[in-house]
This record gives structure tokens, sequence and C-alpha cells, in this order.
């Protein structure tokens, strides 16, 4: 990953409370994992922002070696990775997602 890129990718998760990037767009997810996301931060009615990373193929290569993490999508809560869809299923399930939100001041939308 340049160091553009880098840069850009660090400044998109800066400026939002909560960004996911993703496959697609909320209104029209290009992939299941994607829309399962979407669907979980719609529960929790927090205000978000997404990355199309199909628009893109050094951010989509980038968010992976970014965060360390090889799966799309990725979401970020105040600057901090907290997972792909499977984790947020699971910390939304448990009720540690609308906590985190809670915890880190995330406003409803």
């Amino acid at each position: 990953m340049t160091d553009a890129v880098h840069q850009r990718i660090a400044e998109l998760v800066g400026a939002h409370d909560v960004v996911l990037f993703m496959k697609g767009t909320p209104l029209f997810p290009q992939c299941g994992f994607s829309s399962r996301a979407i669907a979980i931060l719609e529960h929790l009615g927090v205000a978000y922002d997404t990355v199309d990373v199909l628009q893109d193929q050094a951010v989509r290569q980038g968010i992976k070696a970014f965060s360390d993490w090889p799966t799309i999508p990725q979401l970020y809560v105040k600057g901090e990775f907290v997972g792909g869809s499977d984790i947020m299923m699971e910390m939304y399930e448990a009720g540690e997602l609308q906590q985190l939100m809670t915890d880190q001041g995330v406003a409803a939308s």
C-alpha cells in the first residue's frame, strides 16, 4: 500500500464516528456480508458513513493492509477497527455493539 492510499484511508476512518468499508452502497450492497453489516447498523439506529471499495481498487486492497484484516466489510468506530460482519453480528447479538456505540458517544441517526 502506498503512503497516499494509507493517508486517504486514515482520513476516511478519522473523519467519521462510524464508517463501514463495504462492497456496494447501503441501498445496493454487492455481497451478503456487506448487506448484513448495513442491516446491523440500521438496527442500531446510529449515524454512519460508508466507503464502496468496489469503486477504488487501491482502497479495496489498502484497507486490508490498514487493518491487517483480510476481508470486507470492515467497521471502524471512532477511528478504531471493530471487525467484519461476523464479529459485528456476534457483538450485536451479545449487546456489545450497542454498548460500544453508547460508550463512544456515537450519535443516533
